[in-house]
């Protein structure tokens, strides 16, 4: 055996140590089983905005993947090649695949229907128009191949009063984006956005449908059609079964005291994530899933609500593995 253990093989073998004070040799093999079910990784920014600290955390989990938005407080689209060279490096270091490039394409507002900004919107210091679109299916086409993955995850425009009125736009631009993609040999994947036009499983059922492009797939958010009222499972993933390429996991759960929705560690929420990871089982999916976190800690530590967060998903998983 090699004496010079890398840090990720002491962080990862601690890990496990320390899993084994609680749980039998069996239950750990059950929890090693569940992420092998599932191609699992984590948003990078999530964690911390230095991407060093993110990698080592989502290593020392032994989790396979990592995805793409903010690096060093910059979004991914205005990194230096010199920050994306050390990007790169650090994932090649610690073996990780690039699930998908968390692009800002179409988070911005639809020009013929301009969304009134009557809520704060969350842009990951991206301060895009639509007059950037081309530039940005360019680039993010360029930083898929870059990071060799196959994936660009996209937006369907801020949400509007009447979201069925601004859907023929959406639809057109989401075409022609899908034959740009096809094009290039990647696939889009539209994430189901509760501040976008695209924000139920139902929404994004439809126009992945009637665009019905290979090039265009689904990125299935659970958790972000529940401030718009859906039931994400089983109501929203039969919208979207079979259509989605990649998956977003976070759970929601209602503040008590205000009535509103708030986000929540997986498996604390109102999300029953048990049914939906046993579906994604019995269909064979095959995909990429990352945890975007979302939730925070009282003391607004986001490693650690990434931790506990994490965790939680980890259970859930061992109980359908």
């Amino acid at each position: 055996m090699r004496a010079d253990w890398t840090r990720r093989s002491f962080l990862g073998a601690s890990f496990w140590a320390l899993q084994g004070l609680n749980l039998s040799s069996s239950a750990q093999g059950k929890k090693r089983r569940s992420l092998r079910n599932f191609k699992l990784g984590i948003i990078t920014d999530e964690i911390s905005q230095d991407l060093s600290q993110s990698i080592d955390f989502i290593s020392t989990y032994h989790l396979p993947c990592c995805e793409l938005r903010d690096l060093w407080k910059k979004n991914i689209m205005n990194a230096s090649q010199g920050e994306l060279e050390k990007a790169k490096r650090l994932i090649q270091e610690h073996h990780l695949e690039v699930a998908d490039i968390a692009s800002p394409l179409f988070k911005y507002n639809l020009p013929e229907m301009p969304a009134q900004p009557s809520e704060r919107r969350d842009t990951f210091l991206a301060n895009f128009t639509d007059r950037d679109t081309e530039d940005l299916l360019k680039r993010s086409v360029e930083l898929a191949r870059f990071f060799g993955t196959s994936k660009i995850r996209v937006f369907s425009f801020w949400r509007v009063e009447e979201p069925e009125k601004a859907y023929p736009f959406v639809r057109d631009r989401l075409a022609r984006a899908a034959d740009f993609a096809a094009k290039n040999h990647v696939v889009l994947v539209l994430e189901n956005e509760g501040a976008c036009n695209i924000g139920t499983g139902k929404e994004l059922g439809r126009i992945l449908r009637d665009i019905n492009s290979p090039a265009l797939r689904g990125n299935w958010d659970p958790g972000n059609c529940v401030p718009l009222g859906e039931v994400p499972f089983p109501d929203g993933y039969e919208a979207v079964r079979g259509l989605f390429a990649h998956m977003h996991v976070k759970d929601a759960r209602k503040d008590p005291q205000t009535g509103n929705i708030v986000w929540a560690p997986v498996g604390s929420g109102i999300i029953d994530y048990r049914g939906q990871f046993m579906a994604l089982r019995r269909d064979g999916y095959q995909g990429t899933i990352s945890l975007e976190t979302h939730y925070r800690r009282a003391d607004g530590n986001p490693m650690e609500s990434t931790r506990e967060s994490l965790e939680g998903l980890l259970k859930v998983l061992s109980a359908v593995a």
